[in-house]
């Protein structure tokens, strides 16, 4: 493990690492409350930074931002390559494929946040941020904001004057568990409009819904 970080108090460290699972099952603390705590300081921070980074964006943009720069695949990322994983400590219940649970990685990250905020303030919370997720805020600045599932229902309401709707249908599900990939059809009148892949439903509908409004762009 190498989170870029070396704690003045290893049991702020300790803590920080220990999942609900071992905690309940040995009486300790488990990291929620230093999650809790470094949410919020992350948060703060990241808004902070894209508020002085990006001048020219309104509060809608910025909040968006934010939201993909700290979503859980993003911290997940972030505390895959730190190691973090494996230094998890688990109990029984959760052994195995905890370690590469992105919902968990993020957890763990958020929880490392905030013990370092308690160990060494918030000078050193917000330069451990930025050291390991600027790249990340950065790239949020380019993602792909646009509804295309509204966009696509508007369009086809619009044109049709009817109530019909965009429906999608999962067509498969492959990989392990901890990284699954969904692909979905996109489908209005019983005519497949759209295909999409992603990690999870709502962003494979997203991506059958922006190849469609891809197609019907075409044609406008």
């Amino acid at each position: 493990m190498n989170i870029g970080y070396e704690f003045k108090s290893k049991r702020l460290l300790n803590t920080a690492l220990t999942h609900i699972s071992l905690a309940n099952e040995i009486g300790i603390e488990s990291n929620q409350r230093l999650e809790f705590l470094g949410d919020s300081i992350l948060s703060f921070v990241v808004a902070e930074y894209i508020y002085n980074r990006f001048n020219d964006l309104d509060e809608g943009k910025l909040t968006e931002m934010r939201a993909g720069a700290v979503c859980e695949k993003s911290l997940a990322e972030v505390a895959e390559k730190m190691g973090l994983g494996g230094a998890i400590r688990f109990g029984r219940s959760e052994c195995g494929e905890g370690a590469h649970k992105p919902s968990i990685l993020c957890d763990t990250y958020e929880a490392v946040l905030g013990a370092i905020y308690l160990d060494g303030g918030m000078d050193v919370a917000r330069e451990w941020i930025m050291n390991n997720l600027k790249d990340n805020i950065e790239a949020a600045a380019h993602m792909d904001y646009r509804n295309y599932k509204s966009e696509v229902q508007n369009y086809f309401q619009k044109r049709d004057k009817g109530s019909e709707v965009v429906r999608y249908k999962l067509v498969e599900r492959t990989g392990p568990d901890h990284m699954p990939e969904f692909t979905v059809d996109a489908i209005y009148k019983g005519e497949v409009i759209g295909k999409g892949k992603g990690k999870n439903l709502k962003s494979a509908e997203q991506a059958a819904a922006k190849q469609a409004m891809e197609e019907i762009e075409k044609l406008l």
